[in-house]
C-alpha cells in the first residue's frame, strides 16, 4: 500500500528522507554529501512515499517555492511514485499561496517535469557537476 504525508525533517522522518536521498544522490549519481545535505532541510517542507512502510521516495518545498532534491529508489522509478512527490508539494505551495514553484530538473529529467506542466527558462547549468535546466509552474 501506497502512503504519501507531507513532513517535517525531524527525528522521526529526517533518517527515512536521509536514507533515499543517500541512495540515489550520493551513491547512484555520485554527489559530494556536503552539496548534498545542504542546511536547508530543517526549513523545508519535505514530501515522502512509502510502499508496505518501507520509505521509497521524497522531495522537498523551500520556503521561496523552490521545489528540490526529488528521489525515488531504483527500484520504484517508472511507476508514477515521482510524479505523486512533486504534485504533492506543488499542492501545499498552493495551500500557502505561493504564486509560483520553480526548480532545476536534471536535464534527463526534463520531459518529468514538463508533464507535470512546468516550463523551462533560462539557459542550461551545472549543479554539483550535472547539466541542469531551470523550469517554473505558475500557480495562479
Amino acid at each position: 500500500m501506497l502512503f504519501i504525508t507531507n513532513v517535517s525533517y525531524n527525528e522521526e522522518y529526517a533518517p527515512q528522507i536521509r536514507a533515499i536521498r543517500d541512495e540515489v544522490f550520493i551513491q547512484e549519481q555520485g554527489i559530494d554529501p556536503t552539496l548534498e545535505f545542504d542546511g536547508c532541510d530543517a526549513n523545508a517542507l519535505h514530501a515522502l512515499i512509502t510502499i508496505d512502510g518501507e520509505p521509497v521516495a521524497t522531495g522537498r518545498l523551500l520556503a521561496d517555492g523552490h521545489i528540490g532534491r526529488i528521489a525515488v529508489l531504483a527500484a520504484y522509478r517508472g511507476q508514477g511514485v515521482g510524479a505523486q512527490v512533486v504534485r504533492s508539494l506543488i499542492k501545499e505551495a498552493e495551500l500557502q499561496g505561493y504564486p509560483r514553484v520553480y526548480l532545476g530538473a536534471q536535464i534527463h529529467a526534463v520531459d518529468f517535469y514538463r508533464k507535470l506542466g512546468f516550463v523551462s527558462f533560462g539557459d542550461e547549468f551545472i549543479e554539483a557537476g550535472i547539466p541542469h535546466l531551470a523550469m517554473e509552474k505558475n500557480l495562479k
